[in-house]
């Protein structure tokens, strides 16, 4: 199989009421706007039928995988999962659970030519209109604020799930289970840089988030002691260098 324009990784848990349609709509979008893409979803130890939901789908369009975790291992190891799958050179992340646009993804792919890797190691989503409660921003705005003040991190929405990095990119950054919250500032360490790009944000489709502000905020703080010392013990002596070896090798 030659490699797609764009890998598109969506991790999921117990989302079997929305992943179809979700799948569905991106297949849509994006046979339109690019010349060829997959779409890997990664089922992460769901009890519910998340991965059944798209037999079918799978089944009958070979651009669709399913990739199922026995257990459930976070959304980091998801999307680790996902990219390890994935074929193309520039790798995008959406949610689940609907509240992701996949016409974003398109905007977003603008920014940069999938044909190569150059000096922007993150294009983020960075959502204008949250549909999120007021706790939900406030706890939001102000870890980013902390996060973005600590790590020199120009990103002002990294929570947010829309995302487009290079595959060996990810895959050359140390790996720790919130490693997707940090992306941007790990990328920025690393010598690349970050764009942020406007995306829209819609209510959630079905379901239920799989986090609790006092839960977020008790891991949050000691995954930002231990990204600041990953940053200041991770080096590379160039990872442009580093990234051209791996894509050599595909």
């Amino acid at each position: 199989m030659s490699m797609p324009a764009l890998s598109i990784v969506i991790p999921a848990f117990n989302e079997a009421a929305s992943i179809e349609d979700v799948v569905k709509e991106a297949i849509s979008v994006f046979s339109e706007g690019l010349e060829s893409f997959e779409i890997i979803v990664v089922d992460d130890g769901s009890d519910d039928d998340t991965a059944g939901a798209l037999g079918p789908l799978s089944q009958s369009d070979s651009r669709v995988r399913v990739i199922r975790h026995p257990n459930r291992s976070g959304k980091s190891a998801g999307l680790r999962t996902g990219f390890l799958a994935a074929r193309a050179i520039w790798v995008a992340t959406m949610d689940g659970d609907g509240q992701d646009d996949p016409r974003s993804v398109l905007e977003m792919s603008k920014a940069i030519d999938l044909t190569k890797v150059d000096t922007v190691g993150v294009v983020a989503g960075c959502r204008q209109n949250r549909t999120d409660g007021a706790n939900r921003k406030f706890a939001s705005r102000f870890a980013n604020g902390l996060r973005r003040s600590l790590l020199n991190d120009d990103c002002p929405d990294t929570a947010c799930g829309l995302k487009i990095l290079p595959r060996d990119l990810f895959l050359v950054m140390p790996f720790f289970d919130a490693i997707h919250r940090y992306l941007p500032a790990l990328a920025g360490h690393l010598g690349f840089e970050t764009l942020n790009v406007t995306v829209v944000n819609r209510p959630r489709a079905a379901g239920e988030s799989k986090y609790t502000n006092i839960g977020r905020a008790a891991a949050g703080l000691f995954d930002l002691l231990g990204v600041i010392w990953l940053m200041r013990r991770t080096h590379y002596p160039d990872p442009h260098m580093l990234l051209g070896a791996r894509g050599e090798d595909r």
